[in-house]
């Protein structure tokens, strides 16, 4: 299952640009920030939402995913009903399917560097603590360096090209959004509590 934010002016813009076949994007679902919930795409079939990618060793993410559009520009909130009704969904989705919360991806996780959404004000904890998405749980790593750090992050399922810098960004926006500065000690904590082998669904 992969978690996007739209990046456009709002819910019926985006609508209709996932239903426009010249568009060649769509997605499972859109959720609107008043938490109204559109059911695009079968759960069955492919959906054009994730694009070019790895996570966890897989590529063609869109054949094996789940997409939830949330309507979001990125750069504010995501919005209480909005998020409910993501809980909810998710909630259906994964007792459906049988995914276990570490198959809740964002796009960011699997495109790093092309993909930015959900984005750092999005809250992961918030499904963690619901057992709908990985916790991150943060315990000692081993020493902080970029050879380990890389090592480390392959397990837990980003596997994407990215050079040292991309794949620290890329962990952090998921793990440490508000973390700054050069790889550190409670990066490796951070990645050393994620669960490894994470697969999208």
């Amino acid at each position: 299952m992969v978690i996007h934010f739209t990046a456009m002016t709002g819910a019926q813009a985006a609508l209709a640009r996932l239903c426009d076949p010249a568009a060649e994007v769509s997605a499972h679902y859109l959720i609107g920030g008043d938490g109204t919930v559109w059911h695009l795409v079968d759960e069955a079939m492919r959906a054009w939402h994730a694009g070019a990618g790895e996570w966890a060793g897989m590529r063609d993410i869109n054949s094996r995913s789940i997409g939830i559009e949330l309507d979001n520009t990125g750069a504010h909130p995501f919005a209480e009903p909005q998020m409910a009704a993501l809980e909810e969904l998710l909630k259906g989705i994964l007792s459906r399917h049988a995914i276990p919360p570490r198959g809740v991806i964002g796009h960011s996780d699997m495109a790093p560097g092309r993909k930015a959404d959900p984005g750092p004000r999005f809250d992961w904890a918030r499904l963690a603590r619901q057992g709908l998405a990985a916790g991150c749980d943060p315990c000692r790593g081993p020493k902080p360096t970029p050879d380990a750090f890389r090592a480390q992050a392959e397990r837990a399922g980003f596997t994407a090209p990215a050079d040292d810098a991309l794949l620290l960004d890329t962990v952090r926006l998921r793990l440490r959004p508000w973390a700054t500065g050069p790889l550190d000690a409670q990066d490796m904590a951070a990645l050393a509590g994620f669960p490894g082998d994470m697969r999208a669904t």
